[in-house]
């Protein structure tokens, strides 16, 4: 089925986004199987801290980390499990953690789909409120959780994010 779904129509300005886990849902980490082809539960939060956008990835794409690279969409509303949403990147939150290089795609909803993100086009257009919310969520999520380790490496534009989604397409490839 995510073989089915395509990486984008014009990548890396046009791509979609397989959600994974939703805005504001439980402390619960859903992570798409690639060998059942569905959507799981990885494992229960030890935090009670909570996504602060939709949380997913770009299918068919392979990032630094071995997995597709991740993505968090900022919506008006929060996105289901398992739904597939077209995006364009305007930025990038970098992480490190114990698995690696672990960077996240910020994306918006694409034209057609709201008028409502069309004065976001990079990653200074996104409200401070927001970035802090993602950064404090992205420190944090993990300090209950023996061994695991996150190290904020700051932000990046557009233009990088862009990059990245090619390199993991060719990666994949």
């Amino acid at each position: 089925m995510l073989k089915n779904i395509p990486c984008g129509k014009d990548i890396p300005n046009d791509f979609n986004v397989v959600i994974e886990i939703p805005q504001d849902s439980d402390p619960i980490k859903y992570e798409f199987c690639k060998d059942s082809n569905m959507i799981v539960v990885d494992r229960f939060m030890s935090s009670s801290m909570r996504y602060p956008a939709n949380y997913g990835f770009v299918p068919n794409t392979l990032y630094d980390d071995g997995d597709p690279i991740d993505v968090l969409v900022i919506a008006p509303y929060p996105l289901l499990a398992g739904c597939v949403i077209n995006c364009r990147a305007v930025g990038v939150f970098k992480m490190e953690d114990d698995g690696g290089i672990d960077a996240k795609v910020i994306a918006v909803p694409n034209h057609k789909l709201t008028k409502e993100y069309d004065h976001i086009n990079d990653i200074q257009d996104i409200p401070e409120t927001l970035k802090r919310k993602i950064e404090h969520f992205f420190t944090h999520y993990k300090d209950l959780d023996s061994g695991k380790w996150v190290e904020v490496d700051g932000w990046d534009n557009a233009d990088f994010a862009r990059r990245e989604i090619e390199k993991s397409v060719k990666n994949y490839k």
